[in-house]
């Protein structure tokens, strides 16, 4: 099966290039000359931005649309980078998003980086802020019941 880039991977062709369990958003790309280190492999880097970018367009499309009136910040309050294993120039990967855990204003998301096998895993705590950052903003029941139901989250 032909690796889609930059385009929402379904769970088939998730599963076709090697992901053990399908997420909610998957993207596909290939790996950069420009991402490469003094000994040719990938700059950690451009691991962060990998999953930065799927975090962003998670954020845009499956959070954002949940909030009535003025859009909170949602912004890192932690994160945690598991290099598993060494990618190098012209390989394909695909980089994964879900929420494994939420609280009243935080959510917790898990991601991969696929290339055959796993490469990478983060996990990051999300917090919402009020738009002017003053304190924290409530994650919408709407919201907290698509985490369950679309990523199989959990409360607490």
């Amino acid at each position: 099966m032909q690796l889609r880039y930059h385009t929402p991977l379904s769970a088939q062709e998730q599963r076709a290039h090697g992901l053990t369990a399908p997420q909610p958003l998957a993207l596909a790309d290939r790996v950069r000359f420009a991402e490469l280190d003094i000994l040719n492999h990938v700059n950690n880097k451009a691991y962060v931005e990998w999953f930065e970018t799927l975090r962003v367009a998670y954020v845009n499309n499956f959070c954002r649309p949940f909030f009535d009136g003025p859009e909170p910040r949602i912004v890192i309050r932690n994160a945690n980078l598991h290099y598993v294993r060494e990618m190098v120039q012209d390989e394909d990967y695909i980089v994964t998003a879900r929420v494994t855990g939420f609280r009243q204003s935080s959510f917790t998301m898990e991601q991969q980086l696929w290339s055959g096998d796993l490469r990478a895993r983060l996990e990051a705590v999300m917090v919402a802020m009020m738009p002017d950052g003053s304190g924290k903003y409530p994650l919408p029941a709407r919201l907290t019941e698509q985490f369950i139901r679309r990523d199989g989250a959990q409360p607490g």
